[in-house]
């Protein structure tokens, strides 16, 4: 258990530290923005590059993974819009955004370096194929749900480009994409950029965790809602167990793989929830409060997803 407890407690001790610092320095949210444009646009895709383009391209092909995993989410998606529909509002749009709060984990400032430090390396491949298309995922429904609920007045075709430009412009795919691209050709990273890049992304961990703690200090945290609950029950319990469900039903993986969908699935909520609910001007505090309370309650429960992965208590 020492060694779980260790491997955990600095990335929820950095969070923990950013949260306190965002309470204690009360410096206003945009002072953020340097930071979030260091890890959206450098820190967080040299790592992706790194680890990909030193991947088997085979590794990074394997549809049946990504279709288990991104199936996962999915599943996940539906049932927490259906409990929140069953607990709260019928709203199709508050229901989108409920909907990502029991679906849509961290799994991009959190779940890369937390997986990797778990599992190691060989993690890369299976990390990196869920991070994007679980966001090609949420980037392609959400905005054509808003669309379709009639209040979003971009239309079909817009809607269409803007699923396009979000999921292919997206710097973290980009950067898997080139990465991918270097692997298939077997592609040498000189010496001096190679050592950038290690330095660039050894700073990627603890700055996106700090930029963790300190966004969900100051969220405008709402009151409480009945579905809240339920919704965090969906994302860090049944959400795991779903993905090592369509994972291992599929089979044909190695052990790492299994273990990084399911670490990947039990993460909390995401940050970027918050920033969705803002953009559409939905359930905006409640999205606050929802992620707040997963984060904290994830310490519990992604530790002890760590323990049965680490011990290999999780049937393959």
């Amino acid at each position: 258990m020492l060694q779980v407890v260790t491997l955990a407690l600095p990335f929820f001790g950095v969070i923990l530290i950013g949260y306190v610092s965002g309470k204690i320095a009360q410096i206003p949210r945009s002072g953020l923005a340097w930071l979030d444009f260091y890890l959206l646009y450098v820190a967080l895709p040299a790592l992706f590059f790194d680890l990909i383009s030193k991947t088997p391209i085979e590794e990074l092909a394997r549809g049946s993974f990504i279709l288990a995993t991104t199936a996962a989410t999915f599943t996940a998606f539906v049932i927490s819009y259906a409990v929140g529909q069953f607990f709260g509002e019928k709203d199709t749009r508050i229901g989108t955004i409920r909907a990502l709060v029991g679906s849509y984990a961290n799994v991009g400032y959190m779940g890369i370096g937390l997986t990797l430090a778990a599992l190691g390396p060989t993690a890369s491949a299976p990390v990196a194929l869920v991070f994007c298309f679980d966001v090609a995922l949420v980037f392609t429904v959400v905005p054509v749900i808003m669309t379709l609920s009639g209040k979003d007045k971009r239309g079909i075709g817009g809607t269409l480009l803007l699923v396009v430009r979000r999921v292919f412009l997206h710097p973290f795919i980009l950067a898997t994409l080139i990465g991918a691209a270097a692997a298939a050709v077997q592609l040498e990273t000189p010496a001096p950029i190679a050592a950038t890049l290690q330095f660039l992304k050894n700073s990627a961990a603890p700055a996106a965790l700090f930029a963790i703690g300190v966004t969900v200090a100051l969220q405008p945290v709402g009151r409480g809602a009945p579905e809240i609950p339920w919704l965090l029950a969906v994302k860090l319990v049944v959400h795991p167990l779903i993905a090592w469900l369509f994972v291992t039903t599929i089979g044909g993986f190695e052990p790492v793989w299994v273990q990084a969908a399911i670490i990947m699935a039990a993460l909390p909520p995401a940050t970027t929830i918050f920033v969705a609910a803002q953009q559409y001007d939905t359930y905006v505090n409640r999205a606050a409060t929802a992620i707040l309370i997963g984060t904290a309650v994830s310490v519990f429960t992604v530790t002890g997803v760590l323990y049965l992965v680490t011990h290999d208590m999780v049937p393959m």
